[in-house]
């Protein structure tokens, strides 16, 4: 097994989500859906996606999450495709 398919720990997981906070409600409510739906099968490939994604400023994130924009240039990478994919998933 490839060690980013490993599952985050609790503790990780919890520092992930912790890290994930946004200023802006609505990304907010798409982070906590996407933590509630997959939260117990994070693995650290997912960790990584989804801390590219916290880099970004809150408008940004927003629109990916509304598909306003896609990925591009370095952002574009499978791990951050996978967890975009997994947020913008309806419930």
């Amino acid at each position: 097994m490839n060690e980013l398919d490993t599952l985050l720990e609790e503790k990780e997981r919890d520092l992930l989500r912790w890290r994930s906070r946004r200023g802006l409600v609505e990304n907010d409510l798409y982070i906590e859906n996407f933590f509630a739906c997959y939260g117990n099968q994070l693995t650290r490939r997912h960790a990584i996606g989804l801390s590219a994604l916290m880099d970004l400023a809150d408008n940004d994130l927003m629109d990916l999450f509304l598909r306003r924009k896609e990925l591009e240039g370095a952002l574009d990478t499978p791990e951050v495709r996978e967890v975009l994919q997994m947020v913008r998933k309806p419930v």
